[in-house]
């Protein structure tokens, strides 16, 4: 179904029957929630913080005693926050912070997996995009640094691959 033809049909409904149309979606569909829970009650600060928390405890957990390291929760998270169109400030932080919590997992617990570095790098590459295009590298240049200090530390094998990202990003 097209836009122009969703439209149409949604022009042709009466008021009561399209309250009760969203009110299924609200029930039906998780991300239909998630969505008018975050327009009518945008407490931003409290979702980054909840995310900053599942990521940790994904590679420092609490309850459990092997971290399981996912990198997909921290991208579920990202990727639910740019829907949302949350503060590009905010998603920023999340995607620099997850990369900071891996090196000080990777810090402790050497990583030896190349899938992991390349996960790593594609990380921190969307990272560098994202804080250029919504003009924040003044903002987050220091944390993206000691990011890219910490891999050639860390001996990373692709750390000349973030150095790459960091300088295409950096002013002419």
């Amino acid at each position: 179904m097209s836009k122009r033809a969703l439209t149409k049909y949604l022009q042709s409904l009466p008021k009561e029957e399209l309250e009760n149309q969203v009110l299924d979606l609200y029930i039906r569909f998780k991300p239909v929630k998630d969505y008018y829970n975050f327009v009518f009650n945008p407490k931003e600060g409290k979702l980054v913080e909840e995310a900053k928390a599942k990521i940790a405890n994904e590679y420092f957990p609490l309850k459990r005693k092997r971290a399981r390291a996912r990198r997909s929760v921290a991208q579920k998270y990202i990727k639910q926050f740019i829907l949302l169109e949350m503060d590009p400030a905010l998603i920023s932080d999340v995607m620099l912070f997850n990369i900071e919590t891996v090196q000080r997992f990777n810090g402790i617990k050497r990583i030896n997996q190349e899938a992991f570095y390349k996960s790593m790098y594609n990380s921190f590459q969307q990272a560098t995009e994202f804080i250029q295009v919504n003009g924040l590298k003044a903002v987050y240049q220091s944390r993206m640094e000691a990011i890219l200090e910490t891999a050639w530390e860390q001996e990373w094998f692709n750390a000349e691959g973030l150095d790459r990202c960091l300088e295409e990003i950096k002013p002419a």
